[in-house]
């Protein structure tokens, strides 16, 4: 049978891992500078080595990346939307040069590939290296191993079936009922198969998110037709979205066998409706996206604002929804705060069995594990406050609690820092961390650290956000109070000229820009204070 299917873009499907070569690379790589990658790099590094970003054969130099940024174009003319880099905060990279190679590993030493320079340059804190790639293996992944194709896997599983022309569904967010629907309607009337393939760039400790999304898509999978669906992971990076992003999804698209591509469709993380399709058909570039994408040889389709006929019991684009109709919208923010609260999601949104695995994935409020961060002056009250929290939480029962004192962490994780502003800066991470497990593992981590600066502050808020709750307390407490408790005479000795860096006297402590509760402790009863805390926690719909 003749395969009808799009050809790769450029003409040629790239396949950079030579398996006659794979041995004799590793052997090299023995001699060779290593750099580690982290899971972003991985994916973009999979994602050339495989040929997903055909006709890339490695990343761009710099030249190469300001003619994308401002024509849109590679060397030889053809359009190519985003620069394709590898960059690192590895400082020994400042020692680099053309010529030289490198072996690129994953983070467990495992070698990937090699590297041959041909460009480094540094840009704020962080170096870029351009060149070609030579692969000896993919990333390995041991999960979902039955659902990983590469483009050439994807092209040769297709050409047997018979499929010719095909519509991408390359999604980031759970399929609802209007999304199946869409993409039913869509294979339907341009007569196409349809490859459902989720973007799950991803890692199970740093991004393990995309558990949830995959089990979500399995749920799904069976109410489309088996013998014009298939499933397919997409190992990505992730992007923001744009038009930029959008064709580059379009190429994406089309090395793997796609034709079509439907655009849109998905609730963006600041909480707003489904970003619509034609949405994204004008970007900063000064062409249409779609004229661009026929151009690529992917036609985008247009997910356009969906609304659920009730009278109809169908969900319709809003312009084609009957006048005067019973018309029923859900938007992004509203069904993630019904998850949160564990309220009803009404049947016409989404189905039961995703539902249940998105669930599982991401509990109501009050059985997900949550972090307690107090952070205040030294003295403040932050110790005793967190000790009598805990054991209030424990009395109440339900979920573990962990108390990480700041003085308990320097003694058992943090015990070779001493007191510099980068040491304080790595004991408050490490404490972050320990935190985003707890939580991620449906626990409760109450924190005391000192914790004077923003920057650290904010970046723990991220990281444990990322898997579950984070409540921040102030404990505003006055610095000539915290003076007046002072056991140990350290500010004594701190204005005294014998304690250098000490926050507050010779160091700054940053207060908080938002934090979910601020109590001064001057005054105030341990009971009262905890009692404080406990109804924020309540309020946030942590505890019931």
């Amino acid at each position: 049978m003749v395969n009808q299917l799009i050809e790769p873009y450029g003409g040629t499907l790239v396949n950079l891992i030579d398996p006659e070569k794979r041995e004799a690379l590793k052997h090299e790589a023995l001699s060779l500078p290593s750099l580690d990658l982290d899971w972003q790099q991985q994916c973009e590094l999979e994602m050339l080595m495989t040929g997903a970003y055909s006709p890339l054969t490695g990343f761009m130099t710099r030249a190469q990346c300001a003619r994308v940024e401002s024509a849109q174009q590679l060397d030889d003319g053809s359009f190519w939307p985003s620069p394709i880099t590898l960059a690192s905060r590895d400082r020994t990279l400042a020692d680099r040069r053309p010529g030289e190679r490198i072996a690129l590993r994953d983070g467990e030493g495992y070698m990937l590939a090699i590297l041959t320079l041909s460009d480094v340059w540094k840009d704020g804190d962080q170096w870029h290296l351009a060149g070609a790639v030579e692969g000896a293996a993919l990333p390995p992944h041991p999960d979902f191993v039955s659902l990983r194709a590469t483009p050439a896997e994807l092209r040769a599983l297709f050409a047997r079936r018979g499929w010719r022309r095909i519509v991408a569904w390359q999604a980031r967010q759970p399929m609802h009922r209007a999304q199946y629907e869409f993409c039913l309607k869509s294979a339907i009337e341009n007569e196409a198969n349809l490859l459902l393939h989720p973007q799950v760039g991803g890692d199970i400790t740093d991004a393990p998110a995309y558990f949830g999304l995959v089990r979500s898509f399995l749920a799904v999978r069976d109410r489309f037709p088996a013998a014009t669906t298939q499933l397919s992971l997409l190992p990505v990076p992730p992007r923001e979205a744009s038009g930029r992003a959008l064709l580059l999804r379009a190429i994406v698209a089309r090395n793997f066998g796609c034709s079509l591509l439907i655009a849109g469709g998905e609730h963006q993380p600041d909480g707003g409706d489904c970003r619509r399709g034609e949405d994204l058909t004008q970007s900063e570039m000064d062409f249409s996206i779609a004229e661009r994408a026929e151009k690529i040889g992917v036609r985008l389709i247009a997910y356009p604002r969906m609304v659920y006929v009730e009278d109809r019991a169908e969900h319709l684009p809003e312009a084609e929804a009957p006048q005067g109709a019973r018309v029923l919208t859900l938007s992004g923010e509203e069904f993630r705060r019904r998850m949160c609260a564990g309220l009803k999601i009404p049947e016409w949104y989404s189905f039961p069995e995703v539902l249940a695995e998105l669930h599982r994935q991401t509990p109501p409020r009050e059985r997900q594990g949550f972090t307690v961060f107090f952070t205040g002056l030294s003295g403040a009250g932050k110790s005793t406050l967190a000790r009598a929290l805990a054991a209030r939480l424990m009395e109440m029962g339900g979920r573990c609690v962990t108390l990480l004192d700041g003085d308990i962490v320097r003694r058992h994780l943090s015990s070779e820092l001493g007191f510099s502003k980068a040491h304080r800066d790595i004991n408050v991470r490490r404490i972050g961390f320990v935190a985003s497990e707890i939580t991620k593992n449906r626990g409760i981590a109450i924190c005391a650290p000192i914790a004077p600066y923003r920057q650290t502050r904010r970046d723990v808020r991220a990281m444990i956000e990322a898997v579950g709750g984070f409540v921040e307390i102030h404990v505003a407490t006055p610095i000539e109070t915290c003076e007046s408790r002072d056991r140990k005479g350290l500010y004594a000795k701190a204005r005294a000229g014998l304690i250098p860096e000490f926050t507050g006297v010779s160091d700054p402590y940053e207060v908080p820009e938002k934090p979910e509760l601020a109590i001064d402790t001057t005054g105030l009863a341990i009971d009262e204070a905890v009692q404080q805390i406990l109804l924020t926690l309540e309020h946030e719909g942590y505890l019931r």
